[in-house]
Protein backbone atom coordinates (compact mmCIF):
# COMPACT_ATOMS: atom_id res chain seq x y z
CA UNK A 1 0.00 0.00 0.00
CA UNK A 2 1.39 3.55 -0.59
CA UNK A 3 0.63 4.74 2.76
CA UNK A 4 -1.21 3.94 6.09
CA UNK A 5 -4.19 5.94 4.98
CA UNK A 6 -4.82 3.98 1.77
CA UNK A 7 -4.71 0.95 3.85
CA UNK A 8 -7.10 1.74 6.08
CA UNK A 9 -9.58 2.87 3.63
CA UNK A 10 -9.26 -0.49 1.86
CA UNK A 11 -9.53 -3.01 4.57
CA UNK A 12 -11.45 -1.05 7.48
CA UNK A 13 -7.89 -1.41 9.72
CA UNK A 14 -6.55 1.29 12.15
CA UNK A 15 -3.17 1.89 11.23
CA UNK A 16 -0.39 0.16 13.56
CA UNK A 17 2.05 1.98 14.82
CA UNK A 18 5.59 1.33 12.92
CA UNK A 19 6.52 2.73 9.52
CA UNK A 20 5.23 1.34 7.09
CA UNK A 21 7.58 -0.06 5.23
CA UNK A 22 9.82 -0.61 7.65
CA UNK A 23 13.67 -0.16 7.52
CA UNK A 24 15.04 -3.79 7.88
CA UNK A 25 17.81 -3.61 5.73
CA UNK A 26 20.23 -0.77 3.98
CA UNK A 27 22.66 -1.10 0.83
CA UNK A 28 21.49 -4.87 0.98
CA UNK A 29 22.78 -5.56 4.62
CA UNK A 30 20.25 -6.83 7.02
CA UNK A 31 20.33 -4.73 10.02
CA UNK A 32 21.31 -6.05 13.25
CA UNK A 33 18.85 -6.42 16.35
CA UNK A 34 20.96 -3.45 18.26
CA UNK A 35 20.41 -1.32 15.26
CA UNK A 36 16.58 -2.18 14.87
CA UNK A 37 16.22 -1.14 18.60
CA UNK A 38 16.15 2.20 17.76
CA UNK A 39 13.26 2.67 15.74
CA UNK A 40 11.56 -0.61 14.79
CA UNK A 41 8.31 -0.75 14.67
CA UNK A 42 7.26 2.78 15.20
CA UNK A 43 6.63 5.67 12.77
CA UNK A 44 7.15 9.28 14.44
CA UNK A 45 5.12 10.64 11.80
CA UNK A 46 1.92 9.27 13.76
CA UNK A 47 2.90 10.26 16.87
CA UNK A 48 3.54 14.44 16.03
CA UNK A 49 6.73 13.68 15.24
CA UNK A 50 7.94 12.20 18.61
CA UNK A 51 11.25 10.86 18.20
CA UNK A 52 10.96 7.89 21.30
CA UNK A 53 6.94 6.44 21.43
CA UNK A 54 4.85 8.31 23.33
CA UNK A 55 3.16 6.66 26.81
CA UNK A 56 0.06 5.99 25.55
CA UNK A 57 -2.31 6.19 28.85
CA UNK A 58 -6.08 5.03 28.07
CA UNK A 59 -8.19 2.00 28.35
CA UNK A 60 -9.61 2.17 24.98
CA UNK A 61 -9.24 3.33 21.66
CA UNK A 62 -11.69 4.91 19.07
CA UNK A 63 -12.77 3.06 15.77
CA UNK A 64 -13.01 4.37 12.12
CA UNK A 65 -16.70 2.81 11.49
CA UNK A 66 -18.76 0.09 13.00
CA UNK A 67 -17.25 -2.23 10.25
CA UNK A 68 -13.76 -1.71 12.10
CA UNK A 69 -14.59 -2.56 14.92
CA UNK A 70 -15.82 -5.25 13.82
CA UNK A 71 -13.16 -6.48 12.01
CA UNK A 72 -10.81 -5.59 15.20
CA UNK A 73 -12.96 -8.22 17.53
CA UNK A 74 -12.90 -11.16 15.14
CA UNK A 75 -9.16 -10.58 15.87
CA UNK A 76 -9.82 -10.29 19.40
CA UNK A 77 -11.83 -13.49 19.57
CA UNK A 78 -10.24 -16.15 17.97
CA UNK A 79 -12.78 -15.84 14.72
CA UNK A 80 -9.95 -15.00 12.52
CA UNK A 81 -6.50 -15.96 13.69
CA UNK A 82 -3.74 -13.45 14.04
CA UNK A 83 -4.86 -10.74 16.68
CA UNK A 84 -6.36 -7.30 16.13
CA UNK A 85 -5.68 -5.69 12.83
CA UNK A 86 -5.91 -2.29 15.02
CA UNK A 87 -6.33 -1.00 18.49
CA UNK A 88 -9.10 -1.96 20.30
CA UNK A 89 -8.77 -1.80 24.04
CA UNK A 90 -6.13 -2.50 26.41
CA UNK A 91 -6.44 -5.49 27.88
CA UNK A 92 -6.03 -7.11 24.30
CA UNK A 93 -2.97 -4.23 22.59
CA UNK A 94 -1.70 -1.21 23.01
CA UNK A 95 0.67 1.11 20.70
CA UNK A 96 3.12 0.46 23.44
CA UNK A 97 2.96 -3.45 23.55
CA UNK A 98 2.67 -3.83 19.84
CA UNK A 99 6.08 -1.82 19.07
CA UNK A 100 7.58 -3.71 22.17
CA UNK A 101 6.42 -6.85 20.96
CA UNK A 102 7.82 -6.04 17.66
CA UNK A 103 11.60 -5.34 18.74
CA UNK A 104 11.40 -8.24 20.79
CA UNK A 105 10.82 -11.09 17.93
CA UNK A 106 13.68 -9.13 16.26
CA UNK A 107 16.67 -10.65 18.76
CA UNK A 108 15.52 -14.01 17.67
CA UNK A 109 14.13 -13.68 13.98
CA UNK A 110 11.06 -14.80 15.05
CA UNK A 111 7.59 -14.58 13.49
CA UNK A 112 5.51 -13.41 16.66
CA UNK A 113 5.84 -12.35 20.05
CA UNK A 114 3.56 -11.37 22.97
CA UNK A 115 4.36 -9.67 26.32
CA UNK A 116 2.72 -10.19 30.04
CA UNK A 117 2.53 -8.20 33.25
CA UNK A 118 5.50 -10.29 34.69
CA UNK A 119 7.30 -13.99 33.97
CA UNK A 120 5.11 -16.29 35.73
CA UNK A 121 2.09 -14.36 34.03
CA UNK A 122 3.54 -14.87 30.76
CA UNK A 123 4.13 -18.98 32.05
CA UNK A 124 0.72 -19.17 33.05
CA UNK A 125 -0.77 -18.06 30.37
CA UNK A 126 0.86 -20.41 28.09
CA UNK A 127 0.29 -23.34 30.01
CA UNK A 128 -3.56 -22.48 30.14
CA UNK A 129 -3.68 -22.23 26.93
CA UNK A 130 -2.23 -25.63 26.25
CA UNK A 131 -3.15 -27.96 28.58
CA UNK A 132 -6.25 -29.91 28.75
CA UNK A 133 -7.10 -31.51 32.52
CA UNK A 134 -5.62 -34.76 32.64
CA UNK A 135 -2.91 -34.04 29.87
CA UNK A 136 0.75 -34.79 31.10
CA UNK A 137 3.57 -32.13 31.02
CA UNK A 138 7.19 -33.18 30.55
CA UNK A 139 9.82 -30.91 31.67
CA UNK A 140 13.34 -30.66 32.74
CA UNK A 141 15.02 -30.59 36.19
CA UNK A 142 15.07 -27.98 38.30
CA UNK A 143 12.81 -25.07 37.40
CA UNK A 144 12.29 -21.76 39.15
CA UNK A 145 10.22 -22.80 42.19
CA UNK A 146 6.94 -20.75 41.30
CA UNK A 147 6.93 -22.86 37.59
CA UNK A 148 7.15 -25.98 39.49
CA UNK A 149 4.50 -24.34 42.36
CA UNK A 150 2.31 -24.24 39.18
CA UNK A 151 2.44 -27.42 37.30
CA UNK A 152 2.50 -29.35 40.08
CA UNK A 153 0.57 -28.15 42.55
CA UNK A 154 -2.31 -25.63 40.72
CA UNK A 155 -2.30 -27.68 37.66
CA UNK A 156 -2.20 -31.00 39.51
CA UNK A 157 -6.08 -29.55 40.89
CA UNK A 158 -7.60 -30.52 37.54
CA UNK A 159 -5.88 -33.90 37.12
CA UNK A 160 -2.49 -32.14 35.18
CA UNK A 161 -0.14 -34.85 35.75
CA UNK A 162 3.82 -34.42 35.02
CA UNK A 163 7.10 -36.35 34.89
CA UNK A 164 10.88 -34.84 34.34
CA UNK A 165 14.30 -35.51 33.50
CA UNK A 166 17.37 -33.60 34.71
CA UNK A 167 18.78 -31.07 32.99
CA UNK A 168 21.87 -32.63 31.69
CA UNK A 169 19.87 -35.89 30.49
CA UNK A 170 21.20 -38.01 27.57
CA UNK A 171 19.18 -37.80 24.28
CA UNK A 172 18.14 -41.90 25.95
CA UNK A 173 16.67 -40.51 29.59
CA UNK A 174 15.29 -37.81 27.32
CA UNK A 175 13.02 -40.28 25.25
CA UNK A 176 12.41 -42.94 28.17
CA UNK A 177 10.81 -40.37 30.08
CA UNK A 178 9.13 -39.06 27.15
CA UNK A 179 7.59 -42.73 26.17
CA UNK A 180 6.36 -42.99 30.00
CA UNK A 181 4.33 -39.66 29.14
CA UNK A 182 2.92 -41.24 26.48
CA UNK A 183 1.51 -44.06 28.07
CA UNK A 184 0.67 -41.95 30.79
CA UNK A 185 -1.62 -39.77 28.87
CA UNK A 186 -2.02 -36.87 26.59
CA UNK A 187 1.74 -35.11 26.17
CA UNK A 188 0.41 -31.48 26.46
CA UNK A 189 3.98 -29.98 25.85
CA UNK A 190 8.01 -30.48 26.75
CA UNK A 191 8.88 -27.58 28.97
CA UNK A 192 12.63 -26.64 29.38
CA UNK A 193 14.43 -24.09 31.56
CA UNK A 194 18.25 -23.48 30.34
CA UNK A 195 20.40 -22.96 31.86
CA UNK A 196 18.31 -24.08 35.15
CA UNK A 197 17.81 -22.03 38.07
CA UNK A 198 19.69 -21.92 40.32
CA UNK A 199 22.26 -24.55 39.17
CA UNK A 200 23.04 -23.31 35.96
CA UNK A 201 22.86 -26.96 34.18
CA UNK A 202 21.72 -27.35 30.57
CA UNK A 203 19.43 -28.87 28.55
CA UNK A 204 20.20 -30.36 25.18
CA UNK A 205 17.33 -28.77 23.13
CA UNK A 206 18.18 -30.46 20.17
CA UNK A 207 17.84 -33.79 21.43
CA UNK A 208 14.46 -32.72 22.94
CA UNK A 209 13.38 -31.97 19.97
CA UNK A 210 14.71 -34.55 18.21
CA UNK A 211 13.15 -36.99 20.55
CA UNK A 212 9.85 -35.08 20.10
CA UNK A 213 9.70 -35.62 16.56
CA UNK A 214 10.08 -39.09 16.72
CA UNK A 215 7.70 -40.05 19.40
CA UNK A 216 5.26 -37.39 17.95
CA UNK A 217 6.23 -38.35 13.56
CA UNK A 218 2.90 -37.67 11.86
CA UNK A 219 0.90 -36.60 14.77
CA UNK A 220 -0.56 -33.33 14.20
CA UNK A 221 -0.92 -32.32 17.55
CA UNK A 222 2.14 -32.79 18.49
CA UNK A 223 3.71 -31.12 21.76
CA UNK A 224 5.72 -27.95 21.80
CA UNK A 225 9.22 -27.51 22.94
CA UNK A 226 8.62 -24.58 25.43
CA UNK A 227 11.99 -23.20 26.88
CA UNK A 228 12.59 -20.67 29.48
CA UNK A 229 15.51 -18.84 28.16
CA UNK A 230 15.44 -15.98 31.15
CA UNK A 231 19.21 -17.00 32.20
CA UNK A 232 21.19 -16.51 29.12
CA UNK A 233 18.53 -14.03 26.97
CA UNK A 234 18.65 -13.86 23.20
CA UNK A 235 22.01 -12.17 23.16
CA UNK A 236 23.67 -15.61 24.93
CA UNK A 237 21.42 -18.20 23.90
CA UNK A 238 18.41 -18.34 20.88
CA UNK A 239 16.55 -21.64 21.14
CA UNK A 240 14.35 -21.50 18.16
CA UNK A 241 17.70 -22.20 15.96
CA UNK A 242 17.79 -25.54 18.02
CA UNK A 243 14.16 -26.83 17.77
CA UNK A 244 12.35 -25.03 20.53
CA UNK A 245 8.90 -23.82 18.95
CA UNK A 246 8.48 -21.09 21.52
CA UNK A 247 10.75 -19.31 24.04
CA UNK A 248 9.80 -17.99 27.62
CA UNK A 249 11.56 -14.68 28.92
CA UNK A 250 11.22 -13.10 32.04
CA UNK A 251 11.72 -9.48 30.63
CA UNK A 252 12.20 -8.70 34.72
CA UNK A 253 15.97 -9.70 34.05
CA UNK A 254 17.99 -9.12 31.21
CA UNK A 255 15.56 -7.41 28.82
CA UNK A 256 14.45 -4.61 31.35
CA UNK A 257 17.77 -4.63 32.88
CA UNK A 258 17.25 -2.17 35.68
CA UNK A 259 15.49 -3.51 38.44
CA UNK A 260 12.54 -1.27 38.19
CA UNK A 261 9.94 -2.78 35.87
CA UNK A 262 8.02 -6.66 35.97
CA UNK A 263 7.12 -8.09 33.09
CA UNK A 264 7.33 -11.42 30.79
CA UNK A 265 7.74 -12.05 27.14
CA UNK A 266 6.99 -15.32 24.85
CA UNK A 267 8.21 -15.71 21.14
CA UNK A 268 7.72 -17.96 18.16
CA UNK A 269 5.93 -18.71 15.34
CA UNK A 270 2.43 -16.88 14.55
CA UNK A 271 0.70 -20.54 14.85
CA UNK A 272 2.79 -21.16 18.13
CA UNK A 273 1.60 -17.92 19.74
CA UNK A 274 -2.23 -17.67 18.49
CA UNK A 275 -3.64 -19.62 21.11
CA UNK A 276 -1.67 -18.08 23.99
CA UNK A 277 -3.04 -14.50 22.30
CA UNK A 278 -6.11 -15.79 22.82
CA UNK A 279 -5.60 -16.81 25.98
CA UNK A 280 -4.37 -13.41 26.90
CA UNK A 281 -7.00 -11.74 25.27
CA UNK A 282 -8.95 -13.45 27.74
CA UNK A 283 -7.52 -13.73 31.17
CA UNK A 284 -5.91 -10.19 30.37
CA UNK A 285 -2.28 -10.79 31.72
CA UNK A 286 -0.80 -8.21 28.95
CA UNK A 287 1.55 -6.04 29.79
CA UNK A 288 1.12 -2.08 30.89
CA UNK A 289 1.47 0.46 28.53
CA UNK A 290 4.06 2.36 30.89
CA UNK A 291 6.14 -0.97 31.66
CA UNK A 292 6.00 -1.65 27.95
CA UNK A 293 7.12 2.08 27.43
CA UNK A 294 10.47 1.34 29.66
CA UNK A 295 11.25 -2.01 28.52
CA UNK A 296 11.36 0.25 24.88
CA UNK A 297 13.88 2.19 27.10
CA UNK A 298 15.54 -1.29 28.18
CA UNK A 299 15.74 -2.78 24.77
CA UNK A 300 18.28 0.24 23.43
CA UNK A 301 21.30 -1.17 25.97
CA UNK A 302 20.37 -4.67 25.47
CA UNK A 303 23.50 -5.52 24.14
CA UNK A 304 25.87 -2.82 25.72
CA UNK A 305 24.41 -4.17 29.32
CA UNK A 306 24.72 -8.31 29.13
CA UNK A 307 28.07 -8.12 27.09
CA UNK A 308 29.50 -5.58 29.74
CA UNK A 309 27.90 -7.68 32.46
CA UNK A 310 29.50 -11.00 30.96
CA UNK A 311 32.80 -9.75 30.60
CA UNK A 312 32.59 -8.56 34.29
CA UNK A 313 31.58 -11.91 35.21
CA UNK A 314 34.07 -14.24 33.84
CA UNK A 315 36.67 -11.71 35.97
CA UNK A 316 34.87 -12.78 39.30
CA UNK A 317 34.09 -16.10 38.26
CA UNK A 318 38.20 -16.67 37.79
CA UNK A 319 38.56 -14.67 41.43
CA UNK A 320 36.03 -17.61 42.75
CA UNK A 321 37.48 -20.13 41.12
CA UNK A 322 41.02 -20.22 42.93
CA UNK A 323 39.62 -19.14 46.42
CA UNK A 324 40.37 -21.65 49.16
CA UNK A 325 36.81 -20.90 50.95
CA UNK A 326 34.80 -21.93 47.28
CA UNK A 327 34.25 -25.52 46.91
CA UNK A 328 33.48 -24.94 42.95
CA UNK A 329 31.75 -22.37 40.98
CA UNK A 330 28.65 -23.37 38.30
CA UNK A 331 29.70 -21.06 35.82
CA UNK A 332 28.99 -21.92 32.08
CA UNK A 333 33.09 -20.74 31.37
CA UNK A 334 34.02 -22.98 33.15
CA UNK A 335 32.33 -26.69 31.76
CA UNK A 336 35.11 -29.34 31.34
CA UNK A 337 36.22 -30.09 28.44
CA UNK A 338 34.55 -33.27 26.91
CA UNK A 339 31.68 -32.98 29.34
CA UNK A 340 28.48 -33.48 27.73
CA UNK A 341 27.34 -29.97 29.62
CA UNK A 342 30.58 -28.34 27.46
CA UNK A 343 28.90 -30.15 23.90
CA UNK A 344 25.51 -28.70 24.47
CA UNK A 345 27.05 -25.16 25.42
CA UNK A 346 29.37 -25.31 21.94
CA UNK A 347 26.19 -26.22 20.16
CA UNK A 348 23.71 -23.76 21.95
CA UNK A 349 25.49 -21.17 23.71
CA UNK A 350 27.26 -17.77 22.61
CA UNK A 351 28.05 -17.02 25.79
CA UNK A 352 28.93 -17.92 29.13
CA UNK A 353 25.98 -15.37 30.86
CA UNK A 354 26.38 -13.65 33.97
CA UNK A 355 24.45 -15.64 36.33
CA UNK A 356 25.72 -18.45 38.02
CA UNK A 357 26.09 -21.06 41.32
CA UNK A 358 28.65 -20.75 44.05
CA UNK A 359 29.00 -23.14 45.78
CA UNK A 360 30.96 -22.34 48.93
CA UNK A 361 32.82 -25.00 51.80
CA UNK A 362 30.30 -25.29 54.62
CA UNK A 363 26.48 -24.94 54.95
CA UNK A 364 23.75 -22.29 55.67
CA UNK A 365 25.57 -20.51 57.86
CA UNK A 366 29.12 -19.81 55.95
CA UNK A 367 26.19 -19.06 53.14
CA UNK A 368 24.39 -16.64 55.33
CA UNK A 369 27.82 -15.59 56.93
CA UNK A 370 29.26 -14.42 52.99
CA UNK A 371 25.68 -12.93 51.79
CA UNK A 372 25.68 -10.60 55.01
CA UNK A 373 29.05 -9.32 54.74
CA UNK A 374 28.53 -8.23 50.73
CA UNK A 375 28.93 -4.31 50.44
CA UNK A 376 28.40 -3.45 46.89
CA UNK A 377 26.60 -6.85 46.03
CA UNK A 378 22.97 -6.49 46.87
CA UNK A 379 21.60 -9.11 48.66
CA UNK A 380 18.25 -9.57 47.00
CA UNK A 381 16.99 -11.99 44.40
CA UNK A 382 16.38 -11.87 40.66
CA UNK A 383 19.32 -11.37 38.40
CA UNK A 384 20.30 -9.57 35.03
CA UNK A 385 20.01 -5.74 36.50
CA UNK A 386 22.64 -3.57 36.44
CA UNK A 387 23.58 -4.11 40.24
CA UNK A 388 25.53 -7.13 41.04
CA UNK A 389 22.82 -9.68 43.55
CA UNK A 390 23.41 -12.25 45.35
CA UNK A 391 20.86 -14.53 47.11
CA UNK A 392 20.55 -18.12 48.63
CA UNK A 393 17.58 -20.08 46.74
CA UNK A 394 17.34 -22.81 49.16
CA UNK A 395 16.02 -20.78 51.65
CA UNK A 396 14.70 -17.87 49.54
CA UNK A 397 13.18 -18.59 45.81
CA UNK A 398 13.23 -22.28 45.89
CA UNK A 399 12.57 -22.79 49.56
CA UNK A 400 9.25 -23.62 48.71
CA UNK A 401 10.49 -26.83 46.93
CA UNK A 402 10.81 -29.87 49.22
CA UNK A 403 13.61 -30.60 51.33
CA UNK A 404 14.54 -33.85 49.47
CA UNK A 405 13.85 -32.67 45.99
CA UNK A 406 15.85 -29.69 46.69
CA UNK A 407 18.65 -32.60 47.07
CA UNK A 408 18.29 -34.83 44.27
CA UNK A 409 18.38 -31.21 42.07
CA UNK A 410 21.50 -29.79 43.96
CA UNK A 411 19.86 -27.11 45.55
CA UNK A 412 22.43 -27.35 48.69
CA UNK A 413 22.62 -24.49 51.97
CA UNK A 414 25.90 -24.45 50.07
CA UNK A 415 24.84 -22.80 47.12
CA UNK A 416 24.62 -19.12 46.93
CA UNK A 417 23.19 -17.27 43.44
CA UNK A 418 25.23 -14.58 41.68
CA UNK A 419 23.73 -12.32 39.52
CA UNK A 420 26.89 -10.08 38.00
CA UNK A 421 26.03 -6.37 37.09
CA UNK A 422 27.85 -3.28 35.47
CA UNK A 423 29.96 -2.20 38.56
CA UNK A 424 33.42 -1.89 37.77
CA UNK A 425 34.64 -5.87 38.19
CA UNK A 426 37.82 -4.92 40.39
CA UNK A 427 35.45 -3.62 42.61
CA UNK A 428 33.35 -6.39 42.90
CA UNK A 429 36.16 -8.64 43.15
CA UNK A 430 37.26 -6.59 46.41
CA UNK A 431 34.04 -6.90 47.84
CA UNK A 432 33.23 -10.71 47.31
CA UNK A 433 36.94 -10.98 48.59
CA UNK A 434 36.15 -8.81 52.12
CA UNK A 435 32.91 -11.15 52.91
CA UNK A 436 34.95 -14.08 52.00
CA UNK A 437 37.24 -13.00 54.76
CA UNK A 438 33.97 -12.68 57.15
CA UNK A 439 32.96 -16.54 56.29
Amino acid sequence: MANNETEADLTGATPRRRPKPDVLEVGGRKLKPATLMMGHGYDPALSEGSLKPPIFLTSTFVFESAAAGKRHFEGVTGKRPGGAEGLVYSRFNGPDQEILEDRLSVWEDAEDALTFSSGMSAIATLLLSLVKPGDVIVHSAPLYAATETLIGRILGRFGVTWLDFPAGATPEEINAVIDRAKRQGRVALIYLESPANPTNALVDIQAVAAARDTHFAGVEDRPPVVIDNTFLGPLWQQPLRHGADLVLYSLTKYAGGHSDLVAGGVVGSKAAINPIRAMRNTIGTITDPHSAWMLLRSLETLELRMSRAGENAAKVCAFFRDHPKIDSVGYLGFLEEGSRQADIYRRHCLGAGSTFSLFLKGGERESFAFLDALKIAKLAVSLGGTETLASHPAAMTHLSVPDERKAALGITDSLVRISVGVEDPDDLIADFDQALAQV
